[in-house]
């Protein structure tokens, strides 16, 4: 008697999916750990891989390049550290002028709401808007981003030892795959999408900083440099990053000169975060990332439950590795397509876009 394969029925195969899933998800968060320094360590090494072919071109040998990129991240990494430690101890040699100045506004606040009959207790007010949150609010969402720094050794040797095996990867997957020119076509065409959004999207993350730091500076707003390398990480979080980095620099304006001031700072993020965003960011980044707004939401929210600040930051590479990995099996091209974003006007004019015909054979009509 021979045994009959189970054939599982469509709701139970639905099941079975969503709980090997579920159970991937919980190992993913479980590892953290080690999965956010090797996906940090992914990442610079897909930002620095032309660095690498530009000192090839030069004929300079590989090694020079890795020295010189870990040195760079070495420098940054410690840098923004040492900026850290430097503005908090600034703040804490301010912190008895700044509680003065805020009580004095706190106090003319509530008698102007005693004008009208709003009775408000200046107290409470101070306590809890008490200027040292502030910095230790600025200082957390640095110190969550920059928790990397205490696996800046591991993260450096794994990105050495990627860029080190990047020239072999053409090789091994020549010998791995049966057709390997159509898997190198596709790992390139996912290398250089998320290369050109990184590169493009630090350019664009770095002349945000500087123009907050420089409006900051003519403000008068203390700590502006700390402020604009606030607003140039937080320039990488989609949606609601722009927003989040404004809080501190308005609450600063505040709490040094007054509501007036903090009103004036807070329109300067929003003309240099609409012309960013809404002018400059879409010209520069061509037709879009192919992921609707929508889903660029959600993963922000999604990677940073997964992987914490880190997966915020890199919530939009994330997904669109995702989303090509969808677009390389007929089974998930669909969930591709319910990704994407301003290309769904391209698939519907081709719906061969998604080149399903090339894995999946069309059966032919007998007459």
């Amino acid at each position: 008697m021979t045994d009959q394969p189970t054939i599982l029925s469509p709701v139970s195969k639905i099941i079975l999916v969503a709980a090997a899933i579920v159970i991937i998800l919980a190992g993913v968060k479980a590892a953290s750990v080690i999965v956010v320094p090797f996906l940090l360590a992914l990442f610079i090494s897909i930002i620095f891989q032309p660095v690498i072919h530009w000192f090839q071109y030069k004929g300079f040998p590989p090694y020079v390049a890795i020295a010189a990129i870990l040195i760079v991240v070495l420098v940054a990494g410690f840098g923004l550290a040492g900026l850290i430690v430097q503005s908090a101890n600034e703040f804490t040699a301010k912190l008895p002028e700044y509680r003065q100045k805020l009580s004095a506004q706190f106090t003319e606040l509530t008698n102007l709401a005693a004008i009208f009959n709003i009775h408000l207790d200046s107290s409470l007010l101070e306590q809890h808007l008490d200027p040292s949150r502030l910095m230790s609010m600025a200082v957390n969402i640095l110190a969550s981003l920059g928790s990397m720094l205490t696996n800046t050794v591991l993260i450096l040797l794994i990105v050495a030892f990627m860029l080190g095996e990047a020239a072999l990867m053409p090789r091994k997957i020549g010998l791995a795959f049966p057709q390997p020119e159509k898997h190198l076509q596709r790992m390139s065409a996912m290398l250089l999408s998320i290369n050109k959004y990184l590169a493009l999207k630090t350019m664009i993350s770095l002349i945000t900083g500087f123009l907050v730091g420089f409006g900051l500076w003519l403000f008068g707003v203390d700590h502006y440099i700390l402020w604009a390398v606030v607003a140039f990480l937080f320039n990488y979080i989609p949606n609601i990053g722009s927003i989040i980095a404004a809080f501190p620099a308005v609450i600063m304006a505040l709490i040094q000169f007054s509501p007036w001031m903090a009103g004036a700072v807070a329109l300067m993020y929003i003309a240099i975060n609409v012309v960013m965003g809404n002018v400059i960011e879409p010209r520069v980044m061509g037709r879009g990332l192919g992921l609707s707004t929508l889903v660029v939401f959600l993963s922000l929210l999604f990677w940073g439950w997964l992987l914490g600040p880190v997966g915020m930051l890199l919530s939009v590479p994330l997904t669109m590795m995702v989303k090509i990995g969808f677009e390389e099996s007929p089974g998930t091209r669909w969930l591709a397509i319910l990704l994407s974003g301003d290309e769904i006007s391209r698939l519907e004019d081709d719906p061969s876009a998604l080149d399903v015909s090339a894995d999946e054979p069309v059966a032919k009509e007998t007459p």
